[in-house]
């Protein structure tokens, strides 16, 4: 049993019923039943080293966005943080301002020096915090949010990639997927918020059929919030011409076993965890048919923009890390 998953053992792992969405129905203290009377006022510590309360100081009147992570994730935390900072480009001037993002560590030893090295990894801006605090603390508000669940004790990362995004002065909350694409995501909680988009929409008869395949669409939905294919490096390296530059066989295992990879000291590896500011390659769970589809798109996008296909001397492992 991991770190994760012992912490949430530990807590009961009690979830809240009716968490998908909640609505003020009488009065209370705080002028709904999701107020002062049911969240923890619990201290925490935001990665500046300033401490705050979880009520009075972070949600009370506002509208939030709220996940769990810890800095040494080796699976989904890495790409949720990934598509997390795409959605918060997208909000640009209403973080901080129409919407905060809390980010609640799960790991008790996750220091606030060690929680901000890993948002500044990853390029966070303003209007979102890092959160450290007692473990006892951060199991009460991950229960009263919601973001906690029975299967959370057993499964290989200790929590789900769940986001709840509430209201906190109207009581109306919603869980999302933070893995969701960040414009569904944008558009999804603009709405539930009551936000006005400025431009007018389109009519549905206007949108383009979609026509992706497989490897496409793995590329856009597990890959795209941190590489790009010919536009340059982003959290980690540009793919264009990656299935020419290595070996098939290493990024099929890289594809799938990253983790081990690293833990095993495989140079290639090393020298990329290093180069990309220690951001780890997420284990994506991709199978076989996955992986092939995947690589055969990344082979196709380049060759289309003039690499060569991939020879018998591509991709060893002397080659510059990219």
């Amino acid at each position: 049993m991991t770190a994760r998953q012992w912490v949430w053992k530990a807590a009961g792992l009690a979830v809240i019923a009716g968490a998908t969405a909640w609505l003020a129905s009488g009065p209370s203290r705080a002028a709904t039943p999701w107020g002062a009377d049911y969240f923890p006022n619990a201290v925490l510590t935001t990665q500046d080293g300033k401490t705050v309360r979880f009520y009075d100081d972070l949600i009370k009147g506002k509208s939030v966005a709220i996940n769990l992570f810890y800095t040494s994730c080796q699976d989904i935390c890495p790409l949720e943080t990934a598509k997390l900072v795409q959605l918060q480009k997208l909000f640009g001037a209403r973080m901080g301002k129409d919407i905060f993002f809390y980010s609640i560590a799960i790991d008790p030893w996750d220091t606030p020096k060690e929680n901000k090295a890993y948002a500044q990894k990853f390029g966070v801006g303003p209007g979102w915090l890092f959160l450290s605090g007692k473990e006892a603390d951060i199991q009460l508000i991950s229960r009263k949010l919601g973001l906690s669940r029975a299967s959370d004790a057993v499964s290989k990362d200790g929590h789900s990639a769940s986001l709840m995004v509430g209201n906190v002065g109207s009581g109306l909350w919603m869980r999302n997927s933070a893995m969701d694409n960040p414009q569904f995501l944008a558009t999804t909680i603009g709405n539930f918020l009551g936000w006005r988009d400025p431009k007018a929409d389109r009519s549905y008869a206007e949108a383009r059929p979609l026509d992706l395949d497989k490897g496409q669409f793995l590329f856009q939905s597990r890959c795209a919030a941190c590489h790009t294919i010919g536009a340059g490096d982003r959290l980690g390296p540009d793919l264009m011409g990656v299935t020419s530059r290595r070996q098939r066989g290493w990024l099929a295992r890289y594809l799938a076993q990253p983790e081990q990879m690293l833990a095993e000291g495989d140079p290639v590896a090393t020298s990329l965890f290093k180069k990309y500011r220690q951001v780890r390659m997420p284990n994506l769970e991709l199978g076989t048919d996955d992986v092939a589809s995947l690589l055969s798109y990344l082979e196709a996008r380049s060759h289309a923009n003039g690499e060569p296909p991939a020879g018998k001397e591509a991709g060893k492992e002397a080659a510059a890390v990219r």
